[in-house]
């Protein structure tokens, strides 16, 4: 009796149930799905066992082994998406983050653009007190800090005022940031100049963190501005993430294969350097991005002011009408309004059409006087179409060039947003692989994946290797698809019934279960 009871544990051990039919081995086996693990290499069929929120191992594995099951045939099982250029800051407001989980996505990272909590201590508290269905790690915002010490003025810092600034960004890393963002096409970071943020970075980059810059400009001096990026990492030890690659201006499509050969350049040097892209040719900002950056200075009381005076308001159009002629634009309807909180009726229209209720034409100048009122009653977000395929897709081959959706957490019917909020992962795995074969799946799957693990240094994520966090999306390669569009982007991917998080189910046949197993990310010395 003794030898029997000996071979059947055998034999329960080769078929991976290790525990009693009261203590199941696993919490979760998926089985008969096909593994691409994040790494690039072809995907291969394996079962996955998940347990304490860690993948245990890859093989074969018997489902009564586990309290939960999947059946993943005809599944890609890859690891979840880590989308590191995101604008859910508060993401306790809307912890379930339909919009992100619902295309794939795991792990995010806020704070970009330059703009970020004032207390990274207690924006992360905030998080770890009122978890998300997904992981959240966090930049800190250089207008954040410039903010803090000078305003909005116009000028470089004293030493006193960029010394307390650097004391607020080591701060900021000592509380847990990844990093130090900037969006120098914004304000008061346009008004800094590179040596205040070589300083800045060197801070970031002494405490383990990298350099992810929106630079001052992607189309009319887009390699002046990836040159002064890597001059910054170059100069102050930071790794740099050049955020939201693109060529916005029409005159300079074809500009890409100059940018990333510039890229190239620096990492052959040595320079740890990478980008993200969204896989759109739209771009999304506010509208007071179109006018001169010293309009902006000192706040809505000095716009208003500045917009009123017949006198000023000439010479802006005048400046206007330059930095549109730049581009090689002819007016602003390219341009279309995303969420105007003073007149929502005029979401959705461009600035056409909007200059033609406004203002009773469609001209140029109406266009420009239109826009002129909506900045007195607050500004507006908008969607900028700007960007060419060729360019997109050059951008999208490049091997350190991840993807990153620019989102927040999107509200169901609220204005008329980018569509990259809800479909930008699975755009790519629809648009860009299945349909246009611009990028292996294998290599897509790397990009959403280890390569933002390991420039961020997000320890033991996107990969699928036994001890690794279990973040997973599991997805129908054959049907996977952006539903979103810019007439109608409320709307969810398809083609995606499973998301993992930490071992929990987050979405389970294509519907949110509602669990929030997200946890606070930090970086690590090495992301592996």
């Amino acid at each position: 009796m003794k030898e029997l009871v000996s071979v059947a544990a055998i034999g329960a051990v080769l078929l991976g149930i290790t525990g009693s039919a009261q203590t199941p081995a696993y919490d979760l086996v998926i089985s008969g799905g096909t593994v691409v693990d994040g790494t690039g290499s072809p995907g291969r069929r394996a079962d996955v066992a998940i347990k304490d929120g860690r993948i245990v191992s890859l093989g074969r594995f018997d489902r009564s082994a586990a309290k939960e099951a999947i059946d993943a045939t005809g599944l890609i099982v890859a690891p979840g998406f880590i989308d590191v250029h995101t604008h859910a800051d508060e993401i306790w407001e809307r912890p379930l983050a339909e919009n992100f989980v619902r295309m794939g996505v795991t792990s995010i990272v806020a704070g970009n653009c330059g703009g970020s909590s004032a207390d990274i201590a207690a924006a992360l508290q905030r998080v770890a007190d009122t978890p998300a269905s997904l992981n959240f790690a966090t930049l800190v915002g250089h207008n954040t800090v410039r903010r803090a010490v000078m305003g909005t003025e116009n000028r470089d810092p004293t030493i006193a005022e960029l010394n307390k600034m650097k004391s607020l960004v080591w701060k900021a890393m000592a509380d847990g940031a990844v990093g130090l963002s900037t969006g120098l096409q914004y304000v008061p970071g346009t008004y800094s100049k590179t040596p205040e943020i070589i300083e800045l970075a060197r801070v970031a980059g002494n405490a383990g963190g990298l350099y992810a810059s929106h630079m001052r400009n992607e189309g009319t001096e887009l390699e002046e501005s990836i040159t002064e990026a890597i001059r910054v990492g170059t100069s102050s030890g930071a790794r740099v993430q050049i955020s939201h690659l693109k060529v916005d201006s029409p005159n300079r499509w074809g500009a890409s294969e100059r940018a990333l050969a510039l890229i190239d350049a620096a990492r052959a040097r040595g320079l740890e350097i990478e980008a993200d892209q969204y896989a759109y040719t739209a771009a999304s900002s506010s509208l007071g991005i179109r006018f001169p950056s010293w309009v902006l200075e000192g706040g809505q009381p000095k716009i208003e002011e500045r917009l009123k005076d017949p006198a000023t308001w000439a010479r802006i159009k005048t400046e206007m009408r330059g930095l549109l002629a730049e581009r090689g634009l002819k007016d602003l309807a390219f341009a279309r309004i995303a969420s105007y909180r003073a007149d929502p009726a005029l979401n959705g229209l461009s600035m056409q059409q909007a200059a033609e209720r406004l203002e009773g034409s469609g001209t140029p100048d109406a266009q420009l006087e239109a826009a002129r009122r909506m900045m007195l009653a607050g500004g507006a977000s908008m969607v900028y179409h700007f960007m060419s395929d060729g360019d997109v897709e050059r951008i999208m081959k490049h091997p350190v060039v991840g993807f990153a959706s620019d989102s927040s957490v999107l509200v169901q019917g609220a204005g008329v947003p980018h569509p990259r909020g809800y479909g930008n992962n699975a755009r790519v795995l629809g648009e860009y692989v299945r349909t246009r074969k611009v990028i292996r799946l294998e290599e897509a799957i790397r990009k959403m994946t280890s390569l933002p693990a390991e420039h961020f240094r997000l320890a033991q994520r996107g990969s699928i290797k036994a001890g690794y966090a279990a973040d997973l999306a599991l997805f129908d390669a054959s049907v996977v698809d952006d539903a979103a569009t810019f007439e109608k982007p409320h709307a969810y991917a398809t083609g995606i019934p499973y998301v993992i998080v930490n071992g929990v189910l987050v979405v389970k046949n294509g519907i949110h279960t509602g669990a929030k197993p997200g946890v606070v990310l930090r970086s690590s010395a090495k992301a592996r």
